[in-house]
């Protein structure tokens, strides 16, 4: 398969007074075309700074971050947008819908951003809503919504350009088990269709069951890679 993602020596360091934090610290990592990868490790390990450094939410300190053999490392903010709208899609831990838009324009707004008609866009929100069972909710806002179905518009939102990346922090992390395991069968089933999943998550049980690769952080350095 071919490289789809490639992070070479990667390093984002803080300097906090006197002292400097190794968030991420020469972190070498290759994802393929429709992988489901998990980053893997515990609170501080450094999973949410790798996490926006591939999603292009920020630049590293050093290294190289190729998105489909383009180096991004050393985009502008304008370009890096861009490049986020089109190739990634993420969905959040916390949801992230805005509260005063339904369910259909959240999914509505990245369609926006990127200059696509209304009209068009209003379409294939529904489309997308119907695909994630959500049709007959789509005028609720999120405060009318359980957690599940607000993880399932977040869905809905991170496919609007249809991206070849889904980025997924800690997907289930705020949902029952029930619920969870069926937000994992939508991203199974998207792997299914070609689209790259990238779960960042420190469920142990999570990632063994459904990664194809697991990328275990410690300490900001990638400590070992397990493959299925």
């Amino acid at each position: 398969m071919a490289t789809l993602i490639e992070l070479d020596e990667v390093k984002k360091h803080y300097e906090m007074g006197e002292s400097t934090v190794k968030a991420v610290d020469g972190v070498k990592i290759k994802i393929e075309k429709g992988d489901f990868v998990a980053i893997m490790g515990p609170s501080g390990s450094g999973k949410s700074t790798l996490m926006n450094l591939v999603g292009s939410l920020d630049l590293p300190t050093h290294g190289e971050i190729y998105l489909d053999k383009h180096d991004i490392a050393h985009l502008d903010e304008s370009q890096l947008s861009q490049i986020r709208g089109r190739k990634i899609g993420f969905i959040f831990q916390s949801f992230n819908l805005i509260p005063n838009l339904t369910a259909k324009e959240n999914v509505m707004l990245p369609m926006i951003f990127q200059g696509i008609d209304r009209e068009e866009a209003e379409l294939k929100a529904e489309e997308l809503l119907k695909s994630v069972d959500l049709v007959d909710r789509a005028e609720h806002y999120s405060s009318q919504l359980s957690g599940g179905e607000q993880q399932r518009v977040a869905i809905a939102r991170s496919l609007a350009n249809d991206p070849e990346v889904i980025l997924a922090d800690e997907p289930t992390g705020n949902l029952d088990t029930k619920t969870g395991a069926r937000v994992l069968e939508f991203l199974k089933e998207l792997n299914k269709k070609g689209k790259t999943i990238i779960m960042v998550t420190h469920d142990k049980e999570l990632a063994l069951k459904h990664a194809k690769k697991i990328y275990w952080l410690k300490d900001g350095k990638v400590e070992k890679i397990t493959k299925k």
